[in-house]
């Protein structure tokens, strides 16, 4: 039996014919499906003229925008690989992303050109457009070269190619992890691991047709492109796009486009739930509202709850395309803090992080390890890489470490590098700090480990605070205590003005940690 074409190209000119809903309200601009499909496919045939082929990787470098699914849909119709980059990041990261994937094609927009032209040199890329296509996007002036103005590229009429079929080993995307233990590596996500996705998606989660998806999530990041967006777009719904996320934006397009669903981070939940008008919202179309990508606080999923907004958690990874465990919103109350159970068609294990063997019991911590056809075949020029990360029952070592309960629902502890060894016993970051999240006043908590000459290290934590609020280290202990060891409390207690936070709305503890070395040397 032939395979089946799964291209994203080819689901969206199917949609193009049959549904007329809009496809995408960019900005409070509509696009129908038949729009973005025929841009998509002019777009693929002038790429084509300037030599992208199968195979041949095109980058990204902008915020979320309509060029973002154009590019992604026109490299789908030549069969190239798309490389979407963290607009974030500095010069030295994004060249070593464009070396290593090896990109043909740049699609940059302005206000992130000087970052790339700094670095041009050292990157081999054939091809470098500059989007001019999009009035949501800063202005450009006639760019010196090597830059092409894709309004160039587009206007020529040129005709359009047949579509390349694409199955499930096809390549379809690099997606470049944050880097926090090294240099960046590329994530190698197929076809078929993103067609997986949103079937494990539509199996469990109340997914239609006729959704309208608010997306304001960064697209580089996966659970901003693949959580729910892009099922959204190419199965016929609305896609209610922004190019960032403001909180009062979010909870008026929330409201004024009857949003259906809606993934986001915790942060932002939580910054959304701080606008004011928040409690009187109309939010009675939000039946699908998914959080993941961080340790989610359950009082947060309580305060929703009290709303009437039932948040699902997930887990996953940039590697698992992205989810591999999911809550459905009927225990949302009941077994808050848990990300539920093994996606339809993956398959999830803990293992001892030590040996490797499986873990049985209940409540019992290890190594969540994850296998199935929504998991990536390993890392782009990295064998290593994709050696350490995977057994030879083909196992996918996460790095997360989790219990499961007598239900068999699965419990996120934190990851296995951010743990404390104080006193010879673990302690889990994400624990400590899902209590300091529920003392009242406090609106976010961060704990890292401290050096100690008794204990080898100790929990120190970062606050943010409602003016007015200051609580001291014995208040937070007397506080914590009534729920957690005496070994796990905080011996030290920081006050900051904002928790630094990566493009993926994830704490960026590395960060946290020089901004803790910094105000312990001013007080010496």
């Amino acid at each position: 039996m032939a395979a089946v074409d799964i291209s994203p190209a080819t689901a969206l000119h199917r949609r193009a014919r049959s549904r007329t809903a809009s496809a995408l309200v960019y900005e409070g601009r509509e696009i129908s499906a038949a729009q973005l499909d025929d841009t998509a496919a002019a777009f693929a045939a002038a790429l084509a003229e300037q030599g992208l082929r199968r195979g041949d990787r095109i980058a990204y470098l902008g915020f979320n925008s309509v060029t973002f699914f154009e590019t992604f849909l026109a490299a789908a119709h030549l069969g190239a690989v798309f490389v979407p980059v963290n607009f974030r990041l500095a010069a030295d990261e994004v060249q070593h992303i464009l070396v290593d994937s090896g990109a043909h094609t740049l699609v940059v927009e302005e206000g992130h050109r000087e970052l790339v032209e700094s670095v041009l040199g050292e990157v081999p890329a054939r091809r470098h457009l500059l989007v001019d296509t999009d009035p949501s996007c800063p202005a450009t002036q006639a760019p010196p070269a090597p830059w092409i103005p894709l309004s160039e590229l587009l206007g020529a009429g040129r005709a359009a190619r047949e579509r390349a079929a694409l199955h499930d080993a096809d390549l379809a995307m690099l997606m470049y992890t944050s880097g926090t233990t090294g240099r960046p590596k590329g994530v190698m996500l197929t076809h078929g691991n993103i067609w997986w996705n949103a079937v494990n998606v539509d199996s469990v989660v109340d997914t239609r047709a006729d959704d309208v998806n608010l997306a304001v999530a960064p697209l580089f990041h996966i659970g901003g492109l693949n959580a729910l967006t892009l099922r959204t777009l190419l199965r016929g719904g609305t896609v209610v796009l922004r190019r960032g996320f403001n909180p009062e934006q979010c909870l008026d397009d929330l409201v004024r486009y009857r949003a259906t669903s809606f993934f986001a981070v915790p942060a932002m939940y939580a910054a959304l739930a701080r606008v004011p008008g928040f409690g009187t919202a109309d939010l009675s179309a939000l039946r699908s509202a998914i959080v993941a990508g961080a340790p989610v606080p359950p009082q947060l999923i309580r305060d929703y709850g009290e709303r009437g907004v039932l948040l699902q958690q997930a887990w996953g990874l940039t590697e698992t395309a992205p989810f591999a465990t999911y809550l459905p919103a009927g225990l949302t109350l009941e077994k808050t803090g848990s990300a539920g159970t093994a996606m339809p068609y993956t398959e999830v294990c803990l293992t001892h992080p030590g040996t490797g063997a499986r873990i049985h019991d209940v409540d019992a911590r290890g190594e969540i390890c994850v296998r199935g056809p929504n998991v990536t075949p390993g890392y782009w020029n990295n064998p290593d890489a994709t050696r350490a990360a995977f057994d030879d029952a083909g196992w996918f070592h996460t790095g997360d470490i989790a219990h499961r309960d007598k239900d068999g629902l699965y419990y996120i502890v934190d990851r296995l590098k951010d743990m404390i060894i104080s006193g010879g016993e673990n302690v889990y970051p994400a624990e400590v700090e899902r209590v300091l999240d529920a003392y009242p006043g406090v609106l976010e908590a961060a704990v890292i480990g401290v050096p100690d000459p008794k204990w080898g290290e100790t929990v120190l934590a970062v606050l943010t605070c409602e003016p007015g609020t200051e609580p001291t280290v014995d208040d937070v202990r007397d506080f914590a205590g009534r729920e957690l060891a005496r070994y796990k409390l905080p011996t030290r207690v920081l006050i900051a003005e904002r928790l630094p936070r990566n493009a993926s709305g994830k704490l960026a503890k590395a960060e946290l940690r020089r901004w803790v070395e910094q105000q312990t040397a001013s007080t010496h």
